[in-house]
């Protein structure tokens, strides 16, 4: 029989622990993202897996919002964030701090996920794009690589939320508990 662990079996690290000392160097850069829950759930899924940051870019709604924060659960205190007018300004900013540029979208051209191998202290930034539009063509130029989920269903998309939760476990499984 299972029982559930208790708050401190877990082990959570106090807030300012979690934004002093990220546990992976992993940046997600939302390009026009447009719903709001899907914005609380990317702040709520980069602090489950500890990263170094969200970019919110476009018209990608920030915090404070109670939509946001509905999803979020608060993960939008814990994870540092930044607004940017485009998705240009945010990719040279990655770059310039030394991140590799990464578009996850059905491209030509593109790599299948299962071949995104992690390279130890590689840092990286993960470009998700609108739910309709997808990365756009802008961030897509700048991108060194892409990268796509395989997919066997017959609408051959998924919501960016369960996106981004997929493209991290496959980065991060390696990386221990």
């Amino acid at each position: 029989m299972f029982t559930r662990k208790s708050m401190e079996a877990l082990g959570r690290r106090p807030q300012g622990e979690v934004l002093a000392s990220p546990a992976h160097d992993i940046l997600l850069i939302l390009d026009d993202v447009r719903s709001m829950h899907n914005v609380g759930s990317a702040f709520r899924t980069a602090d489950a897996f500890g990263l170094a940051g969200v970019c919110l870019c476009g018209f990608t709604p920030a915090p404070p919002h109670r939509d946001i924060r509905k999803t979020a659960l608060g993960a939008e205190d814990s994870v540092r964030w930044k607004h940017y007018k485009t998705v240009e300004e945010a990719l040279n900013e990655a770059r310039q701090l030394g991140y590799g540029l990464v578009a996850v979208e059905q491209a030509e051209g593109s790599e299948s996920l299962r071949d995104l191998a992690a390279v130890p202290g590689a840092k990286l930034a993960l470009i998700f794009g609108n739910e309709v539009a997808g990365v756009s063509d802008t961030a897509l130029s700048l991108a060194d690589r892409c990268i796509e989920i395989p997919q066997w269903g017959a609408k051959h998309s998924l919501n960016i939320s369960v996106s981004i939760g997929v493209v991290l476990w496959e980065l991060v499984r390696g990386s221990g508990d």
